[in-house]
């Protein structure tokens, strides 16, 4: 004991201060991992390895609010999002051949004296080349990676999928039924077989019937031109999106398209492609938005594109789909790929 009767100070050797401060950030650390793994668990219960991908390929998207004139938004939008929205004119359409019963063109959407948009098509016989849907849950392929684990020469996204990756509407994917078994259809679908590809109006058909034979199929909505004349399609003006359609023309040649811009609503994109010089007989609509995408690899022709563009109505607001993190594209579940026969 020291003078005074008090005990002397004992110092705390170095290596326990280390070990103390460490124990801070290890805690720190372990309830950062734990909250990871409950996020991850949380995701995949909600929406599969498919929510699991769109987080870790693109931080997840949400919905703002905008106005009419906002400049987050192309000018493109801006001009449809007047009222009236202006009219649309197709420009002068060249296709241009790139292999035997392969052509492309890029047709540009004129409005105001300017160019607004611009469709991307192809062309295809189906006399000498296979339509085939194909679905990944996983969402982890974008067009080029489509088209190189098919061996295809075109992909461009397909119809409706849930938030789990899979078909919202029935698809045959090499002979076998996908999606709900049970589904109310009105509107088409895409059919084809070893010899034959079609788009098919199911106002008077029973998709089961349409479907029944096929090699590869999909339903979708709505169906942009029918061959009656009847218009179905319709929604909210101010619905914007890129845009993505299979269509055959009057020389029975199967067409796919993919806007470039977010011009149009369902009912304009139905107006334009009626009046267009395509000389479509049919076409249907596909899933749009930043799912649009549509890629081509045949000889020395590629092309690689995905959209960026979607606004929707929610309870009386205008609303712009956007990313949260990252501008990274969004992989796609399903798509109608193209090969040689």
């Amino acid at each position: 004991m020291r003078e005074g009767g008090s005990w002397p100070l004992r110092s705390v050797p170095p290596a326990r201060r280390v070990s103390q401060r460490r124990k801070p950030i290890f805690y720190s650390l372990l309830i950062l991992v734990v909250a990871l793994l409950a996020g991850a668990v949380g995701i995949y219960s909600y929406a599969g390895i498919y929510g699991i991908n769109v987080v870790l390929r693109r931080g997840t998207s949400v919905w703002l609010t905008i106005s009419a004139a906002d400049q987050r938004i192309s000018p493109a939008m801006r001009l449809a999002l007047r009222e009236p929205a202006p009219a649309a004119t197709a420009g002068t359409l060249e296709w241009r051949s790139i292999a035997g019963g392969f052509e492309v063109a890029e047709l540009s959407v004129n409005a105001e004296g300017s160019v607004v948009d611009q469709i991307l098509l192809a062309r295809i016989d189906p006399a000498l080349y296979r339509f085939q849907v194909h679905n990944a849950p996983a969402g982890n392929r974008e067009p080029a990676d489509w088209i190189k684990a098919l061996g295809a020469v075109f992909v461009i996204n397909g119809s409706y999928y849930s938030r789990y990756g899979t078909p919202e509407t029935p698809l045959v994917s090499q002979g076998t039924l996908l999606g709900p078994s049970k589904y109310v259809a009105r509107h088409g679908a895409f059919v084809a077989s070893a010899t034959s590809a079609a788009v098919v109006d199911l106002a008077q058909q029973d998709w089961r019937q349409a479907l029944a034979g096929a090699t590869d199929a999909m339903v979708s909505y709505p169906l942009l031109i029918a061959a009656d004349g009847t218009r179905r399609a319709k929604g909210d003006r101010r619905w914007l999106a890129n845009r993505s359609f299979v269509g055959q023309d009057e020389a029975g040649r199967v067409v796919l398209g993919t806007t470039r811009d977010a011009f149009f609503s369902l009912e304009r994109f139905a107006a334009f492609l009626r009046q267009s010089p395509m000389g479509l007989k049919l076409a249907l609509n596909l899933d749009g938005g930043p799912v649009a995408c549509q890629g081509v690899s045949i000889g020395d022709f590629h092309r690689d594109f995905c959209g960026a563009w979607e606004t929707d109505v929610r309870n009386g607001q205008l609303k712009l789909l956007a990313p949260l993190v990252g501008k990274r594209r969004w992989g796609l579940p399903i798509v109608l790929a193209v090969s040689r026969k």
